[in-house]
């Protein structure tokens, strides 16, 4: 039996030697724990079939992913909260020791927790747009930002830049962060899968063991901020520390106030 064959969130194409694996979840894309799960088997399974060389995330046009389903989050008990964050940060770890290439295809906004995801890949395609974003806008909501995410967008932007621009809820279109060193490249929108496309089948070219290796040298400190860590006690620690009456009442409100859109 395939083991992506029953996914309900993921659209995935297969090429001759790599899969696209587009998010299809809802409106726009949002990250809720079905999407996580299937996120986590996709990756595990493509990691594992000889017959793929590699792989590109992408989401659709003009929408990778809204960030997390807030509406979703609010709806969840304390076991469903860690289990959501033990479960997003499978995704990061599964994605960061993903030992193929792996292209992201931002189609679309990728704000917060999207944008997170996308910092885990090997090089970031991203269309240009009016609301096409990537960035760390959590304080303009009262949220917190959970440990891992802050360590990644940090290893990106350095603590110094990465401190600033969540202080300003800086969200930054395609040729800022182009820019800030976010994504590798700033196309028109039509042209996003083409050019990741482009890049994966260049970088599959080279041989798999002198990839796998290189890429373990040069992000190990992506590596030690995402895959050397204990999640169980970084999704209880997430948890308890958004059961603060302040946050748990901000996220209702939020929450209520997309679901009356």
């Amino acid at each position: 039996m395939n083991p992506t064959s029953d996914l309900k969130t993921l659209h995935l194409i297969h090429k001759e030697n790599y899969t696209i694996i587009q998010i299809d979840n809802g409106k726009v894309n949002a990250i809720n724990t079905p999407l996580l799960k299937d996120l986590k088997q996709t990756f595990d399974a493509l990691n594992k079939d000889e017959s793929i060389k590699g792989a590109i995330l992408a989401g659709r046009p003009h929408a990778f992913s809204g960030g997390l389903d807030v509406v979703h989050l609010a709806s969840l008990d304390k076991e469903g909260l860690i289990d959501f964050w033990v479960t997003y940060m499978e995704v990061l770890q599964a994605m960061v020791t993903f030992s193929k290439p792996l292209v992201c295809a931002i189609t679309g906004y990728a704000p917060a927790g999207a944008t997170i995801l996308t910092l885990c890949t090997d090089y970031r395609v991203m269309g240009k747009g009016k609301k096409h974003v990537v960035g760390m806008h959590e304080f303009k909501l009262q949220m917190q930002i959970p440990e891992m995410l802050c360590d990644v967008y940090a290893y990106h932007l350095g603590e110094g830049r990465a401190w600033k621009a969540v202080q300003q809820s800086r969200l930054f279109n395609s040729d800022e962060a182009l820019e800030m060193g976010l994504v590798d490249e700033s196309v028109e929108v039509e042209e996003v899968l083409e050019r990741a496309e482009k890049h994966l089948k260049k970088t599959m070219q080279v041989y798999h063991k002198v990839f796998t290796c290189s890429k373990q040298i040069f992000r190990k400190g992506l590596y030690k901020v995402v895959v050397e860590r204990d999640i169980q006690k970084l999704a209880r620690e997430t948890m308890e520390f958004n059961s603060d009456p302040f946050l748990a009442g901000m996220v209702k409100t939020f929450a209520a106030s997309l679901g009356k859109k």
